[in-house]
């Protein structure tokens, strides 16, 4: 143990950062979620709400209202979890006892993220509705629900959470097998001494680092292939999206977990320490990136911690394209911090490896 230094750390370092992520990061009743109003109607009701919305922790509103457009690419985009709108004459139809409609609409990708709020807001609204109505109806006559809430849970109606795992798999799946085996394939040859025998050849460093990277890039294609199949035809995931954008997208997101594997593959001097080093990179990606607990449950050096990770982003674009229809627009602000991962990851790799055949 005292030798082999980075296997012992390993030892330390894994349930360490277990008891940090558990402990401090996870947290399955999410708050501050971003949401948006849409009013039609300026009166003290829908003021009150709002007031009351913000009070309660869980909501994050937004400091003016939006158009309906707007709050719809929000919504799409992700950058909106509630949209919540007030019809016009909302007041008028309120004080005539008429039942008027809230409609809130919520991103339900991950029904988790949005279930105790959803839970509370039904409460929230008929209160303050009833509290600004005490002063105009009799006592006797206050309606006990004087507004109707309409929930719309969108792209994920019945809240399956089918929908929002199985897609998500893709991404884990991917991140699991490809850092993991080009870490292990490289070290393995170093070990077996066929790589000193690669190198001898007139291949440069660089055009063996390619021909590492090339073949795995088919075997993810292979495994994505399978698990959209699985989500399609044995969970009915309805798959809106435009499968070239998730293509390509996915293309980015195998080459930059190919580059944190050969990067690892560089560092590591056996396959044992390969493999401890690349459990020690998919744990917190597993963890941290929204896949088993709402990312913005976590606190927000958690979430920048998560952000760093492709996994993170590339979590956000498969939901998206699958689950809600997005195209390039919507899923471009997820696409570059997976180009910067791999450009970083990979140019460090470049470097460790040439460092490592001298």
């Amino acid at each position: 143990m005292r030798r082999d230094r980075l296997t012992f750390g390993m030892m330390f370092g894994i349930p360490l950062m277990q008891l940090i992520v558990f402990g401090y990061a996870i947290n399955t009743d999410p708050k501050h979620l971003p949401t948006v109003v849409v009013s039609g109607d300026t009166g003290p009701v829908p003021e009150a709400v709002v007031q009351a919305l913000r009070t309660t922790g869980y909501f994050d509103l937004a400091p003016a209202p939006v158009s309906e457009a707007d709050a719809q690419e929000m919504l799409a985009t992700g950058d909106a979890q509630f949209v919540i709108t007030f019809p016009v004459n909302f007041t008028r139809d309120l004080l005539r006892n008429s039942h008027p409609q809230i409609l809130l609409q919520a991103d339900a990708t991950d029904p988790v993220a949005v279930g105790n709020a959803l839970g509370a807001m039904q409460d929230i609204v008929q209160q303050s509705a009833a509290r600004e109505l005490q002063g105009s109806f009799p006592a006797a006559q206050l309606p006990v629900q004087p507004v109707d809430l309409v929930v719309h849970p969108m792209y994920n109606p019945e809240r399956r959470s089918q929908l929002n795992i199985v897609p998500a798999l893709l991404g884990l799946v991917l991140t699991m097998t490809m850092v993991n085996i080009t870490a292990m394939a490289i070290v393995r040859e170093k070990e077996r001494g066929t790589m000193e025998n690669l190198l001898s050849t007139p291949a440069r460093p660089a055009e063996v680092m390619l021909g590492k990277i090339l073949p795995y890039i088919f075997v993810g294609y292979v495994q994505a292939c399978v698990i959209l199949a699985a989500a399609r035809f044995l969970f009915d995931v309805p798959e809106l999206g435009s499968y070239a954008l998730l293509g390509g997208c996915m293309l980015l997101f195998i080459m930059a977990n190919l580059g944190m594997g050969i990067l690892l593959s560089t560092l590591a001097q056996s396959q044992l320490q390969a493999m401890q080093m690349a459990f020690f990179f998919f744990l917190p990606s597993m963890m941290l990136s929204g896949f088993f607990f709402p990312f913005r449950g976590m606190p927000q050096w958690a979430q920048t911690l998560g952000s760093i990770l492709p996994l993170s982003h590339f979590l956000r674009i498969v939901r998206g394209i699958v689950l809600k229809g997005d195209g390039f627009t919507e899923v471009w602000p997820q696409i570059w911090p997976i180009g910067l991962f791999f450009l970083v990851v990979m140019s460090l790799a470049v470097v460790r490896f040439r460092r490592t055949l001298d």
